[in-house]
């Protein structure tokens, strides 16, 4: 049982990581330079991240400056950041490329407010599926004999406990997210 509850934990922790990842990308009229994460460049018949083929750096609150390593991949990173859903036009000065977040309006603000909500609430239905299964597999063993009906009792007032640290953790990275946003 305990080695089903370090599973939970684990499948629990990679939705959070996966939640901070889609955070971390929401562009939020600073530069940060991990909303080039999911942009890839084909590079020699590869699909290949932005970040591994330049150095990306933040010259001011609102520009990101990105530097190839190998300057022929100017205008593949370019025409791969126009072609993604960062909806900022890169600037080409021949050597480094630079991308300049504009002040987010009011209303787009608030468009991102529902957005990231929807992704925290998306996220916490994958840990109350999560917690599902946990709760079938214990049901099982308790069917099967191999657990008492304490024992159930116990597990599933351990998978809540658990889900609802996870659940608060969401919660707590999407209002921190929030106010990051309407800060701005």
């Amino acid at each position: 049982m305990k080695d089903t509850m370090n599973k939970l934990k684990e499948k629990m922790q990679k939705t959070i990581n996966v939640l901070e990842g889609d955070l971390a990308a929401v562009r939020a009229g600073r530069a940060n330079p991990a909303v080039l994460d999911r942009v890839t460049v084909d590079y020699y018949g590869a699909p290949t991240p932005v970040n591994q083929m330049a150095a990306i750096a933040v010259a001011e609150a609102r520009i990101l400056v990105i530097t190839p390593w190998d300057k022929t991949t100017l205008i593949p990173i370019e025409k791969a950041i126009q072609a993604s859903d960062i909806g900022i036009n890169p600037i080409n000065d021949g050597s480094v490329l630079r991308l300049t977040f504009p002040q987010l309006t009011e209303e787009r603000r608030k468009d991102l407010v529902k957005e990231i909500k929807k992704t925290g609430e998306e996220s916490k239905v994958a840990l109350r599926s999560i917690r599902r299964d946990i709760m079938d597999k214990f049901k099982t063993m308790k069917k099967n004999n191999e657990i008492t009906e304490d024992d159930l009792k116990d597990c599933e007032k351990d998978v809540q406990n658990i889900t609802d640290k996870f659940v608060k953790n969401i919660d707590d990275m999407i209002a921190k997210k929030e106010a990051e946003i309407m800060s701005i």
